[in-house]
């Protein structure tokens, strides 16, 4: 579209102003302007799974900001399929920083165990994708953070497998006060998907725990 910004009526030369009611008139003209087909186009498209997601993450969040604050409690992550994305997504929150304390991005197996200190055995004998890995890192970003509550995720975001591990398959593990539990998710999509979607799963866990 020329000028990138601005559109004309056809014919008249003249910006295209929005006017009241949603319609839109010729500037000075006064007669409402159809919709084009463009216009058409753009308003039928649905929004993108992955952008569906990242809407419901970022209300998720807002929500646990809250909630932790009224609480005076703290959260810190270990992550590896999603690299930072449940404390990027915490952090667009205004006030976040009175609850997120950090995380740790521990995306190749062996920083699961000098960053989070997981059990150098258990990754040996089970591989990075497994409950008790998620545990661990959850209690590793607790620890290491001093946070009221750590979060751990672990999974393979496709597409191919991983050690035997379908794409898909994660587990989001949690770490406070008197818990400990790990919750497994099979989820479909591709890799931007299933990491929004891990992230939507742990923020869900802790919520749960906050009640």
């Amino acid at each position: 579209m020329a000028g990138g910004a601005e559109r004309t009526a056809a014919g008249a030369g003249e910006p295209v102003a929005p006017a009241a009611g949603g319609e839109r008139t010729a500037a000075g003209a006064g007669e409402p302007v159809a919709p084009s087909a463009e216009d058409e186009q753009i308003a039928a498209v649905p929004r993108k799974p992955v952008a569906r997601a990242a809407v419901a993450g970022d209300e998720q969040a807002a929500v646990l900001v809250a909630t932790l604050t009224s609480r005076g409690e703290t959260v810190a992550a270990a992550e590896s399929l999603t690299a930072g994305l449940v404390c990027a997504t915490l952090a667009r929150v205004p006030g976040a920083s009175a609850v997120l304390r950090g995380g740790l991005v521990v995306y190749a197996t062996e920083l699961k165990t000098a960053l989070a200190g997981v059990d150098p055995g258990l990754l040996a004998e089970h591989g990075a994708v497994y409950p008790e890995v998620a545990a661990q890192l959850a209690e590793g970003a607790r620890e290491r953070c001093g946070a009221t509550w750590g979060l751990g995720l672990t999974g393979v975001a496709g597409p191919s497998a991983q050690d035997g591990v379908e794409p898909g398959t994660v587990h989001v593990g949690l770490a406070g006060p008197g818990t400990r539990t790990v919750r497994t998710l099979a989820l479909s999509g591709g890799r931007d998907l299933i990491r929004t979607e891990s992230v939507l799963a742990a923020f869900a866990l802790l919520g749960e725990h906050l009640t």
